[in-house]
């Protein structure tokens, strides 16, 4: 399992980056268009989650290109990814550290954009 860097598909590791900006930016203005707490207005957590959004899009397409992968194993791949961060969330709930809405508003969120960034780069590998 070695990866090729020159291999990677760049372009696709843009386009991904802007696929998880977008679905993060329509998940959670529809789960949390009515919350009134910790509206932080400075622009710090927009451009960390921009950087986060492309990193987890190049990590992505490292996985997918090092398995040499196809569109369904991709999402495969993804899933289990998004699985992953999700029992990481689930050790964190049971011990309190996040309640039980915010551990289903970020599962639901890491295993759905995952699985797409999956498949995105199991499409474009």
């Amino acid at each position: 399992m070695l990866i090729d860097w020159n291999g990677l598909n760049y372009i696709a590791i843009i386009i991904g980056g802007f696929l998880y900006m977008i679905y993060g930016a329509v998940y959670y203005s529809i789960l949390l268009s009515n919350k009134k707490g910790n509206q932080d207005s400075g622009p710090v957590k927009y451009v960390v989650s921009v950087i986060i959004a492309f990193i987890s899009s190049f990590f992505m397409a490292t996985i997918v290109q090092a398995s040499g992968s196809g569109i369904v194993e991709g999402l495969t791949i993804g899933f289990m990814v998004g699985l992953i961060i999700s029992l990481v969330y689930l050790k964190n709930t049971l011990f309190g550290l996040i309640n039980k809405k915010s551990f289903i508003i970020a599962i639901g969120d890491h295993l759905v954009i995952f699985t797409l960034l999956g498949g995105l780069h199991g499409l474009m590998v």
